[in-house]
């Protein structure tokens, strides 16, 4: 009797073939968060590290746009993937996510990406996560992972949040409490909303409040994610407090709000004293600052940049609004194509082989070479 051949085994996901996912489903976490669950387009299996994020491509407005999240979901569980989303108030997209995407509608994406990650670990370790509003979604990848693959690390939960109400995630954390668990979780809220019972902590977060949620505090390895207001007053009062700041990590969480700081102009801080004195040349001219000329084809701005210098950052120096995040060559959110010209571009992941060889290239890491044209 002839056996029937067995199975072939499913492969992992290939960032330089795989672009394209499938969504599955949409949940309502709260009011104004929401959960988008993907799998593969072909079959294979989506192989990351909790706390690591993808970058999505979307067709908003008639034009591509990129932007990066966190997976959600647990690293263990590799046949799906979940993001989960914060609506901010005049958002592109994030308001595109939660008012057109439905399940079934395909999206390209790049990733994984990020080093915002605990690794792995033989012997069993104690962490302190604190969160901030959707900062949740990498911890809760983090202990979804832990729980999924029975790791047994000693873990204290600490998410900020306005109300009860807007606390993401709220029932399961709360259920990955229960008996044989070494979870502990503490939801620490600005106020109670219509929540007239609430029985947790109010306030802001601060080192007595940290101190009565874990005595053991100092002893622990902390992962902080949130708002930059949230993650500075948590560094500010650990480092205040004494903590071995080798011990603690963090990681900027939203990128559309960075993104959209950048664009403002308020993420402009570090750029030398050379970038602050170039100004944007009027359409069809030359500018007259030494450096490479610059152009945009699309918005018809000229401007200059000195070869050591990224083009987004001069770009910024000359009010020029180029979309960015990471501003390292990690989320793609500045892929831009090369009509002409030259760049050294220092990259850290967010753009493939392929659509280098298409000539894209990442604004915030490629420094010119040569005069550039710039399709943007």
């Amino acid at each position: 009797m002839q056996q029937d051949a067995a199975p072939a085994p499913v492969r992992d996901w290939d960032p330089e073939i795989d672009d394209t996912l499938v969504c599955r489903a949409v949940r309502d976490e709260t009011h104004d968060v929401k959960t988008f669950v993907f799998a593969p387009k072909r079959p294979c299996l989506f192989r990351f590290k909790p706390g690591q994020f993808i970058t999505l491509e979307l067709p908003i407005g008639g034009e591509t746009v990129q932007r990066s999240y966190t997976v959600s979901s647990s690293a263990a569980r590799p046949h799906r993937l979940s993001i989960t989303v914060k609506r901010v108030p005049g958002g592109p997209v994030s308001n595109w996510l939660h008012d057109t995407l439905k399940p079934g509608d395909t999206i390209r994406a790049v990733g994984p990406l990020g080093e915002f990650t605990p690794g792995e670990s033989e012997k069993p370790r104690k962490f302190l996560f604190l969160s901030g509003g959707s900062g949740v979604t990498p911890l809760m990848s983090m202990t979804r992972t832990f729980d999924d693959l029975g790791e047994d690390h000693d873990i204290v939960f600490v998410h900020a949040a306005r109300t009860p109400a807007d606390i993401v995630f709220r029932r399961e954390l709360d259920a990955l409490t229960g008996p044989g668990r070494r979870l502990r979780v503490a939801h620490v809220c600005e106020g109670i909303g219509t929540e007239a019972h609430w029985a947790g902590f109010t306030g802001r977060l601060s080192l007595p409040m940290l101190g009565l949620i874990a005595p053991d505090f100092m002893e622990r390895e902390v992962y902080v994610c949130g708002p930059g207001p949230f993650m500075k007053a948590v560094r500010s009062f650990l480092e205040g407090g004494g903590f071995d700041m080798s011990r603690y990590h963090q990681e900027s969480f939203n990128f559309e709000e960075m993104a959209a700081e950048l664009a403002a102009g308020h993420a402009a801080e570090d750029l030398s004293a050379q970038a602050a004195a170039i100004q944007a040349a009027p359409a069809g001219e030359a500018p007259a600052s030494a450096g490479f000329r610059i152009e945009f084809t699309k918005t018809g701005k000229v401007f200059t940049c000195p070869p050591d210098m990224a083009v987004a950052d001069a770009a910024s120096a000359a009010d020029i609004r180029v979309p960015t995040s990471c501003s390292r060559g990690l989320c793609g959110t500045c892929k831009t194509k090369l009509i002409s010209g030259t760049v050294e571009m220092n990259h850290t992941g967010g753009i493939r082989k392929r659509e280098i060889d298409q000539g894209l290239i990442l604004l915030c890491c490629s420094r010119p070479t040569s005069d550039l044209v710039i399709e943007r």
